[in-house]
């Protein structure tokens, strides 16, 4: 170690000592964040940065071993040998190559120590190779001692530099790994160089003096400076347009491919940023929920790309009435969200004046002009909740009230609309229970041929009777089992139980089961159809089925091929409220029905209005001329059933009849297969006023 020392202080040029440190450690800079880049690369890629990684660590530990050796004070005459000192740059550079490769590959800590202790005997090799071209006027003597020694901690100072790499790979400069390998590339150089002693001959006519090594040693620096800053430039040229690749991945992972609007991601993360500083400063934060109107009829009436510049047109709408600071996003589908920092109750309205402004903006489709409009609920921060999930959750409740009330556009959230979250929440989960426990009931409502007068059918009502509660009319909770998904499980006991009542009859009279839209999605309904049949004995004749125009039009194309194959195992279909819709004429062209149920609201007033009586002629009419029967709901008077025996109506069904019984009742009553002017000279007198109508309005 003395000797060491003593060679580095009394037989070195400090100056060029010193140049060659620095070129030293810039390298193995270079070397170690070029390594990273191995690790993050693949293929020909990773290849060609290996290649690289090589290149620059042999030209640095060629560089310092050339400065060094300059700086070396042989006392005697030197001469360098032009082809050795070629061949000692050129021929390590395949061993730091396989180094490389056996470090990169092999990624376990066995292979990582064989690619170091490869990199430390390429140095070692690099080093001698180069010393042989070192040629002086005088005899070399070679201490072996010192030359194992230099091999030794080469390998171990960059076996150390492997260890000090993986061990602290997060860091974005691993200076560890950077000092072990600058210390393995001088300890090899200097105690190499203390294994050698010369003995002067003073042969040489034409010596190098100290100003042609002064000179070539900086040649040599400012060559190694070059490649190493080539390869730092490659690494961080990549590393921006990695960064940049990066940042747009970002902005379009961030981004609404369609509307160029913010999406779900980027609008949470906003959002989650604006409460927390909204939370720091004590401000107010306005979160704002945002529903297009009718979009599900444009894709219906006008096709999906329709329904897109529908989004694309909105959303431009949003673009320009939004200013600094304020924020629109796209949720999904049809769904839009705002934020809005904000200090008065001015500059709030004044944002949801604008929102509402770019909502009610039109569209040019083809020939038709499109009258776009939107719902806005609105949740405030810090009164309507704290947090992302609450602000949002408490603005899709108000934006839903607001869709409701059609005339109410902007509703603000109150804490009413938990309350009838909760109602329903707590209704939903009742209803489940009520039906695992069979605790529900059907009622039925008696059909009759105005022509023969006789019974015809029943239409089987489903009826509910809360244990605390009492009878929950089904306007209440067949929409909370359609929101919550129990509809199908609900449909499905429906229509098992009036099967199997319907199959106990004496008659051959029908039984009409109603179906919801959700039902109609399901596309093993007909499989489900004929199940039940066959397992409650009921000949598929006499069941019908009865939909409205709105389950049908949710999903048209669909809802019609199921009915297609409901109708082919021979069941029978009702169009059910007819004239209520806006496409009755062109649902009756596209299905052909067994019969249409014409709407109790064409009852209330045909004894008095004439407009309301001629309507119900051209429906008759229009029943005729297409031999689909009509049957008129909510027939309450002798006086309607006589308008309607006048005008040639089929069948009627009402309270005129009776109004709807249990099974047993029925069947006690003896109103199944009886004449219809029996039933209505004993009919209940009740109409659908007060409570009769809060409980059995079917």
């Amino acid at each position: 170690m003395i000797n060491v020392i003593y060679c580095l202080a009394f037989e070195h040029d400090i100056r060029l000592v010193m140049l060659a440190a620095f070129i030293c450690i810039a390298g193995s800079l270079t070397y170690v964040q070029l390594l990273r880049q191995c690790l993050h690369s693949t293929g020909l890629a990773r290849v060609s940065w290996m290649g690289i990684s090589a290149a620059a660590l042999c030209t640095t530990v060629w560089c310092t071993h050339f400065i060094s050796m300059l700086s070396f004070q042989a006392h005697v005459p030197v001469v360098l040998d032009p082809v050795l000192t070629l061949v000692s740059l050129i021929a390590p550079m395949f061993g730091f190559f396989i180094a490389t490769a056996i470090v990169i590959y092999g990624r376990t800590p066995l292979t990582a120590m064989i690619g170091n202790l490869t990199l430390g005997c390429s140095m070692a090799a690099l080093h001698y190779v180069g010393m042989l071209a070192y040629r002086v006027d005088g005899i070399v003597d070679w201490d072996m001692s010192y030359v194992a020694a230099s091999v030794i901690l080469s390998c171990l100072f960059t076996a150390a530099s492997g260890w000090a790499f993986n061990r602290f790979s997060n860091l974005r400069f691993n200076l560890p790994s950077v000092a072990l390998y600058a210390l393995g590339v001088i300890s090899l150089h200097f105690t190499g160089m203390s294994a050698m002693e010369i003995t002067s001959l003073s042969i040489s006519d034409t010596p190098m003096d100290a100003e042609t090594f002064m000179a070539l040693s900086i040649a040599t620096a400012f060559a190694g400076m070059l490649v190493i800053a080539l390869g730092a430039a490659t690494f961080f040229l990549d590393q921006d347009q990695k960064k940049a690749g990066y940042e747009k991945l970002l902005r379009m992972a961030m981004t609404d491919t369609l509307t160029g609007l913010a999406n779900r991601n980027a609008y949470m993360d906003d959002l989650n940023g604006r409460i927390e500083k909204s939370e720091r400063k004590g401000s107010r934060l306005a979160v704002i929920g945002i529903d297009m109107d009718r979009f599900k009829d444009i894709n219906d009436s006008h096709g999906h790309k329709a329904g897109d510049a529908a989004l694309i047109a909105l959303a431009n709408s949003f673009k320009a009435q939004c200013h600094s600071g304020e924020l629109v996003a796209r949720l999904g589908g049809d769904e839009f969200a705002a934020t809005k920092e904000y200090s008065t109750e001015e500059d709030l309205e004044d944002f949801l004046s604008r929102l509402q402004s770019a909502l009610n903006t039109r569209l040019q489709v083809n020939e038709t002009t499109l009258h776009l409009s939107g719902s806005i609920g609105v949740a405030c921060y810090p009164d309507d909740g704290k947090d992302s999930d609450t602000l949002r959750n408490n603005a899709d409740l108000a934006m839903y009230r607001a869709k409701i009330h059609a005339s109410n556009t902007i509703c603000f959230y109150t804490a009413s609309m938990d309350e009838e979250a909760r109602q329903k929440r707590e209704l939903a989960a009742s209803l489940a229970q009520a039906l695992e426990n069979n605790e529900l009931e059907l009622y039925y409502q008696l059909q009759a041929s105005v022509k023969s007068s006789k019974i015809s059918g029943l239409e089987a009502l489903l009826r509910w009777t809360h244990p605390k509660l009492g009878p929950i009319s089904p306007s209440v909770f067949i929409p909370i089992a359609e929101e919550s998904g129990l509809i199908i499980r609900l449909g499905e006991w429906v229509l098992r139980r009036a099967c199997e009542d319907a199959a106990g009859w004496d008659t051959q009279d029908k039984v009409a089961v109603n179906m919801s839209a959700l039902q109609l999605t399901q596309v093993e309904l007909p499989r489900i159809v004929h199940q039940t049949l066959l397992e409650t004995g009921l000949p598929p004749h006499r069941l019908e089925i009865e939909l409205t125009e709105t389950a049908i039009l949710e999903d048209r194309d669909r809802s019609l091929h199921v009915l297609r194959q409901i109708k082919a195992l021979g069941v029978k279909v009702a169009l059910d409220d007819f004239g209520t819709g806006y496409s009755s004429l062109e649902i009756l062209r596209s299905f052909p029905f067994d019969k249409i149920k014409l709407d109790r609201f064409f009852m209330s007033e045909i004894e008095v209005s004439r407009e309301s009586r001629a309507l119900v002629r051209s429906v008759l009419s229009l029943g005729k001329s297409l031999s689909i029967p009509v049957l008129a709901e909510g027939v309450e008077s002798a006086a309607q059933l006589s308008i309607l025996k006048e005008e040639g109506c089929d069948e009627i069904q009402g309270f005129l009849l009776g109004r709807p019984e249990r099974m047993d009742e029925l069947i006690r009553l003896r109103s199944i297969g009886a004449d219809m002017d029996r039933l209505i000279n004993t009919a209940d007198p009740l109409t659908e006023s007060g409570n009769l109508k809060r409980i059995y309005s079917g």
